[in-house]
């Protein structure tokens, strides 16, 4: 990720740049995108509201580069958790669903924000280039599970991701609170539940 200051505390020197990004994860893991601003970021580092303008013009530039490191970091996560899964190419697709629990429940960037429908207008090639990097990963992933054509490769990296983010997203809103689960439970019925998408294809 290219955020590495705390934002636990005061924004005292450095790379401001990289600790706005930083505190925007930060934020929208607690509150969501909707709640998402320039002000809140600066206010969650103390410094004065004027200051992430040096940086980036408005919310959607803010949001364009969070963007970018989110798909960067997701893709990573992904790549990383298909390697640990082993060989089978089922369990590397559905291990790709655990990586996004548990990236996306940290960071608060899922798929609504790596592909918000706002930063469509700007036109930036890092960003594109990390989301498409994101998507081939996953296209290779499913397509090597033997998908019989593109269109079902497309259609069960939908499925997993879908699976993927709803999880998520329970969790997010406490429906999993009354059993106590960790996101590790939570990331794991993911894995299990995107598993028993597969065999079907074969």
């Amino acid at each position: 990720m290219e955020a590495t200051v705390p934002t636990n505390r005061a924004y005292h020197h450095g790379d401001l740049r990289a600790a706005l990004i930083a505190a925007s994860f930060d934020l929208l893991a607690e509150s969501g995108l909707r709640r998402f601003s320039v002000a809140a970021v600066a206010r969650r580092l103390q410094v004065s509201s004027a200051a992430p303008y040096r940086h980036f013009a408005d919310r959607n530039q803010l949001l364009n580069a969070v963007s970018a490191a989110a798909a960067e970091d997701l893709g990573a996560a992904i790549k990383a958790a298909a390697d640990t899964a082993g060989s089978d190419p089922a369990d590397r697709l559905a291990a790709a669903a655990g990586a996004y629990v548990r990236h996306v429940t940290a960071t608060g960037a899922g798929f609504h924000v790596i592909f918000a429908a706002e930063l469509y207008a700007i036109a930036d090639d890092a960003r594109r280039e990390h989301t498409r990097a994101l998507m081939t990963t996953l296209l290779d992933l499913a397509a090597a599970t033997g998908t019989g054509s593109y269109q079902e490769t497309v259609l069960l990296v939908e499925a997993t991701i879908a699976v993927a983010h709803g999880y998520t997203s329970l969790h997010a809103d406490g429906f999993f609170a009354r059993k106590a689960s960790t996101v590790d439970d939570i990331a794991a019925r993911a894995v299990e539940a995107a598993r028993v998408l597969v065999p079907a294809r074969l």
